[in-house]
């Protein structure tokens, strides 16, 4: 549910990778799929990558052929009382797995001919979405995350029940800007989920949780499965402690989700079992036709990609194809917990994993995904065809060079952030390409090949970087299936890239600075020598407003980084009132950088000094408009906080 993407692999899984890639070559018949020899496969994986990823406790669950295969718990459910994870009872928060629950909800009404996919979708709420360019956004849009909304932060997670909004109070009180054409652009929206759930609770006339609760959990026989917020007393001494991580003992409360239908169930393993179950036997389970087999055809049919020739969003579904397979499911992650739910249909197998923390330097996202891509490789090896490299790739490895940005951002807030997390690639002599946040076991980057226009494979892999173009030819975008793509990188030119500001701020920062401590050696040897500065009175007033501005400048360079230093501040509900905080001292330092540009008019027009003195005066002002560009475009003086 919130942003993630992964640190530096994990050592143990990455050998044991490395291993299986290779007995994948040597040995191409894959071992049978039993309980006994899953059992053995991760008992000499699991613990040993909970110890290094700093992890207390996880649950696997897989399911196959209508039954469930493996369920086992690893580590500490409660480190503190020692009691261990148990895969029937222990509760874990999976987060935007959530959503699921949610796009089956939407997809049983539907059904029912109650809801249609392809309206707009003010035809269902009490309030009005706007459209963008007359294009309005519909249920569709929604389910494969392409509403063309900003990303919607605050209020995400809060700390106490009584924080908690309902569903209809957040919609109206955090609506988004649209800031793409519905449709075209994936940019993942717990907003729009969340819209979803509140479409199910109007049309069907029940509360979003009772109607999950009577329509899924209830029926699929997932008994410690809610939506309630906090879970029923009967299922508190059943719930996961949340951890920072192992070693610290830091425990995290239960985290109270506003967007509710985008992420706040709490399941065991057993009960995510009986979801995957009824998903993989045509909607059935128990004798409960949950869906129909069409309706779930309809849902694992691509939509949206990211780029041409990638995995693509389905209805409510990702695709995560691997190893040649069709592979549809979901992530999810809250601060605490972190889970993932895969469904192979071809293979009537189902997959489920969740864990109580983020491990060590967010090590939890390496230790989910290594594990399915082993389980994988050793069940269903795959031989990758071999693609040769374009002849003269270095031509198009300069076209993608640049600076990106996700579309998954805050448009009117935030953009510091953005800034910092923008990826980058670079081309190399040989015409492959480095992009910055694809790293290897050892955090050495990736090296990409061209095996087709603008389509990058993996050197010694099979991922794929893949590069999108405009009307004209010109290359607008990134997007890769390494990972799970809820977004796509869209390409940042002139003074908004990473480099460019940190170049130019620093030198503009640099001069501001250097002109205060000039002054003020000046000012200390005026007092010493008791000489006074004979300006007119309005150069003396510019002179001390411009002296302020400065000060105001440098407080807000050193403010919003600290203020928005972790995910956890972020999320923080005490955010907004330090914004505004921030947003009063950026007004501070407008007015005080103009005042500075006044001033070198003045003093350059009418002197004193002479043109070493005056240079210097222009250095001064072009480091000021500078100053106030970047106040502006990096939007610290917009007083926005719903974000």
């Amino acid at each position: 549910m919130i942003a993630r993407f992964g640190s530096a692999l994990l050592v143990a899984i990455a050998l044991a990778t490395s291993s299986a890639s290779a007995a994948v070559q040597s040995e191409p018949a894959a071992p049978a799929m039993t309980s006994q020899d899953l059992t053995t496969f991760f008992s000499g994986l699991v613990p040993y990558a909970l110890q290094r990823a700093d992890i207390p406790g996880g649950v696997i669950v897989i399911v196959k052929d209508g039954k469930i295969l493996f369920a086992k718990g690893y580590g500490y459910a409660d480190v503190k009382t020692r009691r261990g994870v148990d895969p029937n009872t222990t509760i874990f928060r999976p987060g935007s797995v959530s959503k699921l629950f949610t796009w089956t909800a939407v997809m049983q009404l539907v059904q029912a001919g109650k809801i249609d996919l392809d309206a707009d979708v003010n035809k269902y709420i009490d309030f009005s979405i706007p459209p963008y360019d007359g294009k309005p956004v519909t249920m569709r849009n929604l389910m494969t995350h392409s509403p063309g909304f900003e990303e919607t932060i605050r209020d995400l997670l809060v700390d106490k029940k009584e924080q908690v909004l309902p569903i209809d109070v957040y919609l109206k009180r955090r609506m988004p800007t649209r800031i793409f054409p519905p449709g075209e652009v994936i940019a993942y929206s717990n907003y729009g989920a969340t819209l979803a759930g509140y479409i199910v609770q109007r049309v069907s006339g029940e509360k979003f949780e009772d109607y999950i609760q009577k329509h899924i959990f209830e029926p699929l026989k997932m008994v410690h499965s809610t939506f309630v917020q906090p879970v029923p007393q009967s299922l508190v001494p059943l719930l996961a402690t949340g951890y920072l991580n192992a070693s610290e003992d830091k425990t995290k409360p239960f985290e109270f989700v506003d967007t509710a239908p985008a992420g706040s169930s709490s399941a065991t393993g057993i009960d995510m079992a009986h979801f995957m179950l009824a998903y993989l036997n045509g909607g059935t389970f128990g004798g409960y036709q949950m869906l129909k087999p069409a309706t779930i055809k309809e849902m694992w049919t691509p939509q949206v990609a990211p780029e041409k020739g990638l995995p693509s969003f389905d209805l409510g579904f990702y695709q995560d194809d691997f190893n040649g397979l069709q592979i549809v499911g979901h992530g999810g992650d809250t601060v605490a917990f972190h889970a993932d739910l895969h469904l192979i249909p071809d293979k009537h197998v189902g997959w489920f994993v969740a864990f109580n923390s983020p491990g060590k330097e967010g090590a939890v996202e390496d230790v989910r995904n290594n594990l399915f891509k082993l389980f994988l490789q050793r069940y269903y090896p795959y031989a990758p065809k071999d693609e040769p490299t374009m002849p003269n790739p270095q031509k198009d490895a300069a076209r993608v060079s640049g600076w990106y940005e996700s579309s998954r951002r805050v448009e009117r807030a935030l953009a510091f952030v953005y800034m910092l997390n923008q990826s980058n690639v670079s081309a190399n002599a040989d015409g492959t390409i480095v992009v910055s946040p694809l790293k290897n076991a050892s955090g050495a980057p990736f090296r990409w090949r061209e095996v087709a226009p603008l389509r990058y494979r993996e050197v010694g892999g099979n991922a794929y970087v893949v590069f999108g173009t405009d009307a004209n030819g010109n290359v607008i975008s990134w997007s890769t299936d390494y990972y799970n793509q809820v977004s796509v990188e869209q390409r940042v030119n002139g003074l908004r890239t990473q480099d460019s500001i940190k170049l130019w701020l620093t030198i503009s920062a640099g001069i501001i600075v250097l002109s205060l401590l000039i002054r003020l050696g000046a000012w200390i040897a005026r007092r010493k020598l008791r000489l006074s500065l004979n300006l007119p009175r309005n150069v003396n007033i510019l002179h001390a407003v411009a002296r302020v501005g400065a000060i105001a400048f440098l407080v807000v360079l050193v403010g919003w980084p600290a203020l928005l230093s972790s995910e956890s501040a972020i999320l923080s509900p005490s955010l907004p009132s330090s914004m505004i905080l921030l947003y009063c001292i950026g007004v501070v330092a407008v007015v005080g950088l103009l005042a500075m540009i006044a001033e070198t008019v003045v003093r350059v027009m009418q002197g004193p000094g002479g043109w070493l003195v005056k240079t210097g005066e222009i250095l001064v002002a072009l480091a000021a408009v500078y100053a106030i560009w970047f106040l502006f475009a990096m939007q610290f003086v917009n007083f926005v906080t719903n974000f």
